[in-house]
Order: structure tokens, then sequence, then C-alpha cells
């Protein structure tokens, strides 16, 4: 969750590494610093807070340095504060980390018994103690850093630079990113790819269990065994300017506005109408395991959750196969059942969420087949994948998720078919009328959001609410999960998403005068059970919010608000009926004035437990 960049080559560091530290700002943060090697030693400036308050605390000093590394930190060890703030220091040396050192108690107290004086509560500090030592002893940086992983325990992605070998920063990985950047007589690391495009597109990933030393002649890579690495780095077309607002007030509406072409993208090589078939080699899936498949298993957590139901009642329609989701932080908690005629579809928008890749590895280790569906080429669970199926979203800043969830239900809904075209479930025919209605999905995505004010119409009226209650069912379902989960992570008000079916279970002795109910009701074959749920709400003074088909001229007339959407097959509604809830969700929080980007507590990618 926290953020990593640094700089070796010609040029002033520090507004580099500010800028960098800039484009990590969506993965959440609580603190922030910077480590220099100026003229007359290590510069190490940090600050409490947003980045800002780093750059004022800059203001007035001459880092003229061409060496250095910068940090964003979300407290885990130690409340934030200055002295918890990364880069940490021990003599000459400075270290930032991303993870979680899980031995570090044990390590901490024999430090402590040899007469180390720790300065701050993180685990992170350790590894500067350990490294200085190291070279107290002799040992060059690269030589010092890999002795120090020998002692650890845990997750980690770090970059370190020392005084006495100024020149230089070694970097290393265990399952926490780290991407190198391989510029012109220069070169770069960071914890994701953003943080680096405004300087080179050449990409260099690191392995776990492999330490890099950088240089102004690039990257030297070996494995903590001493195994030299031989790696071609990768060409990442992203332009920087995607992560730029763009006129938008946020980066979420922004992201929001850009559903139509992220889905354009995502299908785009991937089907053939005309011949009602999809280029099964662009979905990641080795063609000679599908006729082996029992069973699909979906592993996910939060919004990828979400989308992932959606792709559970796909692959039973379409595909006929038994399908199951699970959040992935409950099954490696667990004894999960995996079988090697299992197919389990890993879904995470940034591919290095902790959970679902120790998860992965479990099921990997059970013998079954896992394709990842992921935003982030070449990220920690497509490579612990047998195969990768990726979303071509873009770089997505926000913290709430849009534009990944959307393409994410494209990338399941064409595993679906194929599925079921594979199989024999699907004819030409009918697997060409549903590529036919993913193709015309764009257009309707845009007509969608020509119909914003009616999202900011039933915000401007209820976003003093403090609850909100979402109904859904089938495909519905968990798009009132996905409208709840958005609600209420940018406007901190409570939000349910409920099975409207499961609203006599208990739900429904929360509706009074004064709670809004947000029902997802286009016209589908539940519409008529959904519309009785509708009337039990009315019955009870509850205020319907309704999401309806453009042609519906009953639940229009019962909610006191619409948000329409076009008629659709039912196939892809759910890719539509989404956005005016994700409209909803911004305006909602945009009104009550909360950080819309960077709401607190939250962070974009979660990499530690």
């Amino acid at each position: 969750m926290c953020g990593i960049v640094g700089y070796v080559g010609p040029r002033v560091a520090a507004p580099i590494l500010l800028e960098g530290l800039r484009r990590l700002e969506y993965r959440g943060y609580d603190s922030a610093g910077l480590a220099i090697q100026a003229t007359n030693g290590l510069e190490v400036v940090r600050s409490v807070g947003k980045l800002d308050n780093l750059s004022r605390a800059l203001e007035g000093r001459s880092l003229l340095g061409t060496v250095g590394i910068g940090h964003t930190r979300w407290a885990t060890h130690g409340r934030p504060s200055e002295p918890n703030a990364h880069p940490l220091v021990s003599g000459d040396v400075a270290v930032v980390h991303n993870g979680i050192i899980e031995n570090h108690v044990a390590l901490r107290r024999r430090l402590e018994a040899e007469g180390v004086v720790f300065k701050s509560d993180t685990d992170s500090e350790i590894l500067a103690h350990l490294v200085h030592r190291a070279l107290e002893r002799g040992a060059s940086l690269f030589e010092a850093v890999k002795a120090t992983l020998g002692f650890l325990q845990g997750t980690y992605g770090i970059a370190v630079l020392a005084g006495r070998q100024p020149d230089r920063i070694v970097v290393a990985k265990n399952a926490s990113p780290l991407v190198i950047g391989l510029g012109e007589g220069e070169t770069l690391c960071g914890s994701d790819i953003p943080a680096l495009l405004g300087h080179t597109r050449q990409m260099l990933f690191l392995e776990d269990g492999e330490l890099a030393e950088l240089t102004t002649g690039g990257a030297r890579v070996e494995t903590l065994e001493g195994q030299l690495v031989s790696r071609a780095p990768r060409r990442i077309d992203w332009s920087p300017t995607q992560a730029e607002k763009s006129g938008f007030k946020h980066f979420m509406l922004k992201e929001i506005f850009e559903q139509p072409r992220a889905v354009e993208d995502t299908l785009r090589g991937r089907i053939r109408v005309a011949a009602g078939e999809i280029e099964g080699a662009e979905l990641g899936l080795d063609p000679a395991f599908i006729d082996n498949i029992d069973r699909v298993y979906f592993l996910a957590c939060g919004t990828s959750y979400h989308a992932t139901i959606a792709g559970r009642y796909w692959i039973e329609q379409l595909a006929r196969l038994p399908a199951q989701t699970e959040i992935a932080s409950e099954v490696r908690l667990r004894s999960p059942v995996f079988t090697p005629r299992d197919l389990v579809v890993a879904v995470s928008q940034s591919g290095e969420t902790v959970d679902t890749l120790a998860a992965v590895r479990t099921a990997r280790e059970a013998g079954a087949y896992v394709l990842a569906i992921a935003n982030v080429v070449d990220s920690m669970i497509p490579r612990a994948s047998n195969g990768a199926l990726y979303t071509h979203a873009g770089p997505e800043i926000g913290v709430a998720s849009t534009k990944c969830f959307t393409t994410q239900l494209v990338a399941l809904l064409l595993l679906a078919i194929h599925l079921g075209r594979r199989r024999g479930v699907l004819d030409a025919s009918s697997t060409a009328s549903a590529l036919e209605a993913l193709m015309a999905v764009p257009s309707l995505m845009r007509r969608s959001l020509e119909r914003s004010d009616e999202a900011y119409e039933v915000a401007r009226r209820w976003h003093n609410a403090r609850h909100m209650l979402f109904l859904g069912r089938g495909l519905g379902y968990p798009i009132a999960l996905e409208g709840a989960l958005k609600l209420k992570e940018i406007s901190y008000a409570h939000a349910e998403g409920y099975a409207a079916g499961e609203m006599k279970h208990g739900p429904i002795a929360l509706i009074d005068d004064e709670m809004p109910v947000v029902v997802v009701m286009p016209h589908d074959r539940h519409y008529e059970k959904t519309l009785a749920n509708v009337q039990e709400v009315r019955a009870r003074d509850g205020r319907v919010i309704a999401v309806v088909s453009e042609s519906d001229q009953v639940a229009s007339t019962l909610a006191e608000q619409v948000l329409r959407i076009p008629d659709a097959p039912e196939l892809v509604q759910p890719l539509l009926s989404v956005i005016p809830l994700q409209l909803l969700a911004y305006y909602f929080a945009d009104l009550k004035g909360t950080d819309v980007d960077q709401p607190r507590n939250l962070a974009k990618v979660v990499t530690v437990e």
C-alpha cells in the first residue's frame, strides 16, 4: 500500500522523486520522506501527512544530489509520525520498505541487546541497522543487503542507499511489488509503473527472491542464492498523460467517463463476431485444459469479489459448469479443497493483492489450473498463475475502482462465452448474439453517462442520509453490492447491499420514511419479483430510488427518483446498471466534501494483511 521511488543518474534527484511519489498517491499513505546523497553526506527529509507537507519541508534546502530514494508510508507498525516515516536511517544507511517483517520482534530484541538504539516504532528500521552493521564489517552495499535479507521472514519491497557508496541503490523484493525503469544514463525504481513513466517506458520487473544494484549504467540482478539473472525489459505503452485529470474535478469522475474506452480496449483483438468466436489465445487458457474442467472457482477481494459474483452467474448460464466465488482472505485461513480439474480464476485490479496471491499459491500447490485476471501487466498474481487475462483499463488513480471493475466484468463474460463455446453449450449463433451485445456496450455506456444529471439529482437530495440500502436480484445483486461499497468507500455513509429476495429476512426491519432504498431492476427475468420488493418497501414508507431500463413504464411510476439505463440484453446489463451507482456515489461524496480520490483509511493496492 506504501509507495517507493528511487533515482540514480545525472539529474538532481529530489524533484524526480517527489514527482514519482505524487504519481503513487493513489496507493494511500499517511507520511512521506526523501533521502538524498548530497555533497555533505546523506540528507533525509520526512513529514507527516500529504506530500504538500513534504514539499514545504524541502523549501529552502539545497538538495542537489543525483541519487536518492523516496517513500509514502501507510502506517502498520507504529502510528503516523515523523520518526516512523521512511526513509529510516542507521549511520550513513537509508532504507525505504513496503511490507511486513514477521520476525521483527525477535530481531529487534537481538539488536537492542547488542546496543542498537531504535529511533522509531517500525519493523522497517531493523533493515537499516542490519545493513549498516554489515557495511561496518566491510561488505559492499549489495552484499550487505543480501546478508540482511537472509535474516528476514515476511514480505518486502526495499530500496537502500549508503553514503560510503554514493553512486548506487540496491533494491529487493519478496511478495511486494518493485519495478525498475531503465533510461538513458539513468536508472529508476518504483513500487508501481506510473511513478516511472515520465522518464522511461522500459521496465524490468523483479521476481520474488531477487535483488538488484542500480547505477547510471543500468541494473544488475541476482537471486538471493547468487545466481545472475538475465531478463529483457518490457516496454510499457501507457502514457503519463493517462494519469492526468484531463479537466475533470477528480480522477474518479474521469475514470467513470473513461469506461467506454476501457471496455473497447479490453475487447479489442479478442472477438470475431461474424464467426461467433473468441480468440482463445488472448484469454490465457491452455486449450487442452478446457475439456477437463470440473469446476470454476473464483478468488477475489472487495470490488473484484463483486465482479466474480457476476462471473459465477455467467459461467453457470453460458458454460453450464459448477462455479463458486470466494473471498480470498477467507480461503487462505481454512483448508480449501482444490483439485487438478479446477479452473481457479483469481481476480485483482492491481495483481498484487496479498490475500489473493496467497490463495493462488495454495491452489497451485494443490494442482489446480490458475488463471489471473488483472489490469497490471507482469504483476505478481499473473506471474504466480498458469495464465493471465489482462484487462486494458489503463492506470486507475482513484482508490475507489470504477473502470477496472467494468473491464473485469468484460473479461469474465468473455471467459464464460469462450468456455461455453468450447464445451459445446453455445452454438455459433448464440455466441455471435452474446458478442454483438458486448460490442454494443461502449456505445450504450456513453448514453448512460449522458444521464449523469439524474445521479446528481439523487445525490443532491440524499447526500445527508446516514444509511442506504441497495437491492438487486440475479445479475443485479453484485451491482447492488458494488453500489453500496462505492458509497461507503468515498462518502463514509453506511450502506448495505442485499439480494432483494433476502430483504424479508432482516433488512426490512430497517426501512422507514428516512431510509433511501436503491433497487437495481432493469427489465430482466427477475423484474416482476423485484417489483414486488419495491411494493414492500413502499408499504413501509421507504424512499425508493430505482435503476431501470429506459422503456420501463411501471417501476418508474412507483419510485420517487429513477436512474435510467439504455435497454440492453440481460447478459450485459450489469455493465450499464453500475454506471449510475458509481456516479451516485461520486456526487454523494463530492457534495459532502470528502476526499473522493483518496478516502480515509483506504489504499489502492492492499499488499499487507
